[in-house]
Parts: structure tokens; sequence; C-alpha cells
């Protein structure tokens, strides 16, 4: 029986996961960086206090580390695992984690380790997030790089099942409150650009979905959600971002086996929620309803405007609020942290009114 997010309240109010990292956190784990481990993780505890009292201090219901020990959110994989190399993308010049050789454990319960510091500093509920296989496929598998240990991308993503599993199994008996599957690379699948791209989409998008219900199975007693956007965050370092509404993949997300999905309506092009209505009623829906994009901060009103449109669609104990992406979209992204707390304080004040009006 999949269990409810938190429903001893209307409109539990949340974060996706990444908060923007501070210049002092960012050179912590930065590749030469010159402290040792025991002062790194001095340092870095004393700077998740600091982002843990940021949310708490907004009000949220759900919070995060924002993903400060890692390296990079999909880069977690590599410490997880064996097999991976850092080299330098050819298209951007930024640091690239490649799989070169064949998956091994290597530091299980490093996620895990993330909430039991976390379960110390806070009685709110924790969400932990994971990378999803396919977009680890995505973007760490190389045609010429990485083809030695794994001659398809295909063969790689399903290598990264066990090695994600594990770390679920290790959150569960961490007792972390919500585990998170981040799959932007399924909701590129709305794009008719992509779509093209491909000589199967469908097929890409089933293989998807696939592979997340592989990580989650049999997961009854732990509470699991997959983050869908259309890299709405990536605005934040210059990058392009999907158009499309959800009904081409709307069959996929039907087959996601967990209780929470979280799906972006902010951005231009998304399209209408009445496609909320397709999702089996026992989802509840995570909306995407206040911007990620730097220099915008969405009114009270408008965020509670955003999710009366849902409300059309769907019962109010199946929404929480949410914002539509990560804060921080990469570590060349430079967010401004009191413009994410202006924003989550009027997500938590949006959450307010819509409880009042639906009690």
């Amino acid at each position: 029986m999949e269990i409810a997010m938190t429903r001893n309240i209307l409109f539990p109010t949340s974060v996706i996961g990444s908060i923007p990292r501070p210049d002092y956190v960012k050179d912590l784990i930065a590749d030469d960086s010159p402290y040792s481990p025991d002062e790194f993780r001095r340092l870095m505890g004393a700077a998740i206090r600091s982002v843990v009292a940021m949310q708490e201090a907004a009000g949220l219901d759900v919070i995060s580390d924002g993903e400060w020990w890692r390296k990079s959110y999909i880069g977690v994989i590599a410490e997880l695992a064996h097999g991976f190399e850092l080299s330098v993308n050819p298209a951007d010049g930024r640091p690239w984690t490649i799989v070169v050789d064949r998956l091994s454990p290597k530091y299980p319960g490093f996620i895990a380790q993330e909430v039991s510091f976390l379960k110390q500093l806070t009685d709110r509920q924790i969400k932990a997030t994971l990378p999803a296989p396919a977009l680890l496929g995505e973007r760490m598998w190389d045609a010429e790089l990485s083809s030695k240990a794994y001659p398809t991308r295909e063969e790689f993503v399903r290598d990264c099942v066990p090695i994600l599993r594990h770390e679920i199994e290790l959150l569960r008996n961490e007792g972390v409150s919500i585990i998170q599957v981040d799959d932007p690379h399924l909701c590129l699948f709305v794009d008719p650009a992509v779509r093209a791209g491909y000589e199967n989409p469908d097929q890409a998008a089933d293989f998807a979905v696939d592979m997340d219900n592989q990580v989650v199975a049999d997961f009854t007693d732990v509470r699991l959600a997959v983050h869908l956007c259309r890299r709405a965050g990536a605005r934040a370092r210059g990058e392009a971002h999907h158009q499309g509404s959800f009904d081409p993949i709307m069959s996929q997300l039907r087959r996601l086996e967990v209780g929470h999905i979280t799906m972006e309506f902010t951005t231009p092009g998304s399209g209408e929620m009445a496609v909320l209505r397709e999702l089996p009623e026992t989802v509840e829906i995570g909306l995407g309803c206040v911007s990620t994009l730097p220099g915008v901060v969405d009114s009270v009103d408008t965020i509670v405007n955003r999710v009366e449109q849902a409300l059309e669609h769907v019962a109010p104990e199946r929404i929480t609020l949410n914002p539509e992406c990560g804060f921080a979209p990469g570590s060349a992204a430079k967010v401004d942290i009191d413009e994410v707390y202006a924003k989550l304080k009027n997500e938590v004040a949006a959450a307010r009114i819509l409880r009042e009006k639906n009690s």
C-alpha cells in the first residue's frame, strides 16, 4: 500500500530538493578544497544547519539539506559506485562525470548519511532525492568513452538500478519521510523537437518509466515520488527549456508505480492542468506552482491562483505545493538565496490561504 506524503494537513509545502549554494559552500565541495575530511564535515555541517534554518523560518512542512553534501545532484552516483571518472564536457567545458568501467559498490549509504545528519537538525519531514536511471544514462554515458564498459546506453542504465535500489533500502531503514526519484529525462518527451530526434520516442519514454519502476519496486513501506520538470532551473544557466504539454507522456505517467508525481505548470507552454484528471486518483500531485526563474518572485495571490486552477480538476487532499524545480540547477548557476527565501515564504502564505478556503 502506497503511503501518502503529508495528509495531516491540506496543501503541505515542500522544496523539490536543491537550494542555492553560497560561494563558501561551493569552495568546500571543490576538487581543490584545502580542508581535511574532518574540517570539511564540520564546516559543511554548519552550512547545512543554516539552510535548514532558512527553510524552517519560511515555514515549510517538508525540507531537504539543499543537496549540499553532493558535488552534483546527478554525480552523486559516483559516490555510490565505482566506474566513473571526471572529464570535461566538450560541448561547454563544464566538468563531466562519465562512466568508463563496470559499476561496483563504492559508498553505499552516502545519501542515507545525508538524512542521518539532517534528522539531528529538524523535526520536520525530510525529503531525500535520487537521480533516475535513464537520466544517468542520458548525462553520463558516452558512445566513445563508455563503450568498452557498456556497449549501449541501456546496459549502463540497467546496471544503475541495483545501486539505486540499495540506497533506497538504506534510506528506508534510516527513516526518511519521502524518497524522490528525479527524472527530468522522462519529461523531455513532452517536447516535439526532442521526440523528433528519437526513432521511437514512446519506446524511449517507456524505458525510462520501466527503469524508475524497477528502482522503487516492492518498497511499499516508504513514501515514494517522481519529480518531473522541463529543466526550468536550467534557465538560471541561460539554457533553453523544453516546450510542450504533458499530453504525449500521460500514458507513461499513469504507469509510474509511486504515490506522488511532481509536475511543473508555471512556465509558458506547459499545457492545461486538465491532464491531472488522467492520473490515478491514488496519486498525489506535487504542483509546481512557484517559479524558480531568477529575478521572479511570484506573489501569494499568483500562487493561490495556480493551485485553484488545479483544484478544478483534482481534490485538495491530493495537492502539495512546491517550486517548479530545484533552486540550484548546477555549480555554475548564481542564484540569490534570499530571493529563494522570499519565494518559499510566499508559497507557505499561499498554503495558509488555501487551507482556510478549503477546510
